[in-house]
């Protein structure tokens, strides 16, 4: 075992005095006591270790039928693990989330890289139990584990020029087989109106099912926006930035006419190659799945009380 002592490190290698106090700044904003995830329990092969101390239940918990743990979570959209929706679940099957660092960059006070494990402790985590509406017209109704988002934007104190935050996937070839075909530009980016990423319905997700994310469905880090598409909610977040102006984003580069940056879900705005105004909840086979009745697609996917304000002022239709 090497034990370095003073004279072995380079000056490199020694964090600047100034990063260290704005880190431990950050924390304590983050309002943290223990730190870590709160594993409990050893994992199991199929579902990952339970996480503690969630608060549940919450005042935005939909009041519906969950979505099966099996259909969450192997039937995914993440193309940085191929294109197919069972490609997630079989090749991210080697993915390992840790250790994870996310960088905070842009207007704000406290900016830096940071682990993971230093933003999210135990009597943080809430259980909320949020439809999920993705823009090939199947839903989900699903258990999220995770914290709001607004508290990590608080504690980052953004100043007065950051309008929005922007999200940057992790980008590594290796690690991501998928980001070796240029199905998208890389790394996946997607991006809120900093009023959207305060919203209390905005969640930075850990968890589901009460157990920790699997790597399908977006671990270690991933955004839940439930009013929007399914596209909005990137994974394997690896940077969040503040910026004055509006960020680009993946689907909208990559198909402008089709994927805006809004994504709010809208029953009155057709996607270019099918109708959004009806949805089928995912359920049990492919068979299943095909033939499953439909239901009619709600605006701003059921939650308007809560966020339809936001947007009063707003051509849904042209910002769509």
């Amino acid at each position: 075992m090497l034990i370095k002592v003073p004279a072995d490190i380079r000056p490199s290698e020694i964090t600047d005095e100034s990063v260290y106090w704005k880190r431990r700044e950050l924390l304590k904003n983050l309002g943290l006591g223990a730190l870590g995830l709160g594993l409990s329990g050893a994992a199991d092969a199929q579902h990952g270790p339970e996480l503690a101390g969630i608060k549940r239940p919450t005042p935005f918990d939909a009041a519906e039928d969950l979505t099966s743990y099996d259909d969450v979570t192997t039937y995914n959209n993440y193309y940085e693990f191929g294109t197919g929706k069972a490609d997630p679940a079989e090749n991210a099957r080697a993915f390992k989330p840790r250790p994870w660092t996310l960088q905070i960059s842009g207007e704000a006070e406290h900016t830096g890289s940071f682990d993971l494990d230093d933003f999210i402790a135990p009597h943080q985590l809430e259980e909320r139990i949020y439809r999920m509406r993705c823009v090939e017209a199947w839903s989900m109704v699903v258990p999220w584990v995770g914290i709001p988002l607004a508290k990590l934007i608080e504690a980052c104190k953004p100043n007065s020029n950051a309008k929005y935050v922007a999200f940057y996937g992790l980008h590594d070839r290796e690690r991501m087989p998928g980001q070796r075909y240029a199905v998208l530009n890389w790394p996946y980016r997607e991006g809120l109106r900093m009023d959207e990423a305060m919203n209390p319905l905005s969640m930075l997700v850990v968890g589901l099912y009460g157990r920790t994310l699997p790597n399908q469905n977006g671990a270690p880090l991933r955004l839940i926006v439930p009013w929007k598409y399914g596209f909005k909610g990137i994974k394997g977040i690896a940077g969040i930035g503040f910026s004055e102006h509006q960020p680009s984003t993946s689907w909208n580069m990559s198909a402008p006419s089709e994927y805006g940056f809004y994504a709010n879900v809208n029953p009155l705005v057709d996607h270019p190659r099918w109708s959004q105004a009806s949805e089928r909840r995912l359920s049990g086979s492919a068979f299943g799945r095909l033939f499953a009745g439909r239901v009619d697609t709600l605006p701003f996917n059921g939650y308007a009380d809560q966020v339809a304000h936001m947007y009063s002022d707003l051509d849904l239709v042209r910002n769509f």
